[in-house]
């Protein structure tokens, strides 16, 4: 453990052992299939919760050799035994990761799409049998990332179609996850880094309806907001993020993101009114309720 410590220090990197880990440590050959969850907090006083896999409702699949996202991911999973849970403090990227390694399934698992169990099975044995399998977006080159975006996306069209909303939004949260991982790799605000951002943006605001259907308004409210920093002019931001304001009783922001809507787009008039009335009705209803417990805790 000593040794491992040394060699992570001289990376940047200082560990912390939060609960011991069972059996020693694996040997974490190419193509072997690493589980497990984390959370990724920022450093500062408050630490600031930035990712989070059980809120995303599903474990890490970190496929070794591959230098998913960035190389500390594998640097840090291969020091970690099965069941070990570590605190990680990493100085090149200013960041505390939480990582608990729940399971390291070596086997090739087919899992069209990174789709997985939130608690899957623990293997008996370490059989390490690198091999074929049909690759998650984490695992795959960035030219294979590019190629797939477009069929991630139609995937999660058709499944949001289909009603299942939740399985869309994991679609779309993958497809969005090839692009940041290629735009990493670009100069903020170079040409290539624009038309990466604009393939984005329509593929975060479909998640966003998905959060809408869901009733996660406050996780819509940040990515339209995200959006809008951006993009000042897009339309479909606006109206969701109206929406998801009128669901949370921010009356004065949904009637002025209603407002932005028609200036941007008049021909939106009749959605627009409709949402505004069914903003209002909520209101006088919400107000007569309020004026009849009012009157009901001063009739006793």
């Amino acid at each position: 453990m000593a040794d491992i410590i040394a060699r992570l220090r001289e990376d940047g990197i200082q560990k912390r052992v939060i609960q011991e880990g069972r059996g020693d440590l694996p040997d974490f050959q190419d193509g072997t299939k690493a589980t497990f969850h984390y959370r990724t907090l920022h450093s500062d006083d408050e630490g600031t919760v930035l990712d989070d896999s059980r809120a995303r409702g599903k474990p890490m699949e970190l496929i070794i050799g591959k230098k998913f996202k960035l190389p500390v991911w594998e640097t840090i999973v291969c020091t970690m035994r099965e069941g070990e849970i570590a605190q990680f403090l990493c100085d090149i990227k200013v960041s505390i990761l939480h990582l608990s390694v729940v399971a390291v399934q070596p086997r090739p698992i087919p899992c069209p799409w990174g789709s997985s169990s939130l608690h899957p099975p623990l293997p008996s044995s370490w059989d390490y049998s690198p091999g074929t399998y049909q690759q998650d977006p984490w695992a795959m080159t960035d030219e294979e990332k590019a190629k797939a975006v477009p069929l991630i996306h139609q995937e999660g069209n058709r499944l949001y179609r289909e009603g299942h909303v939740k399985e869309a939004a994991a679609k779309y949260y993958d497809a969005i996850a090839c692009l940041k991982n290629l735009q990493m790799k670009e100069q903020p605000g170079s040409s290539d880094w624009i038309r990466l951002d604009q393939q984005i943006t329509p593929l975060l605001l479909n998640y966003c309806q998905c959060k809408l259907v869901a009733q996660e308004y406050y996780e819509v409210l940040d990515h339209c907001s995200s959006i809008l920093n951006k993009y000042d002019d897009n339309v479909k931001a606006y109206f969701k993020r109206g929406k998801a304001h009128a669901a949370v009783w921010n009356a004065r922001e949904a009637q002025a993101d209603f407002a932005k809507v028609l200036e941007l787009d008049p021909a939106l008039a009749p959605v627009v009114s409709r949402e505004l009335q069914a903003l209002e009705a909520r209101i006088r209803l919400k107000d007569e309720e309020d004026k009849a417990r009012f009157r009901g805790i001063f009739s006793h």
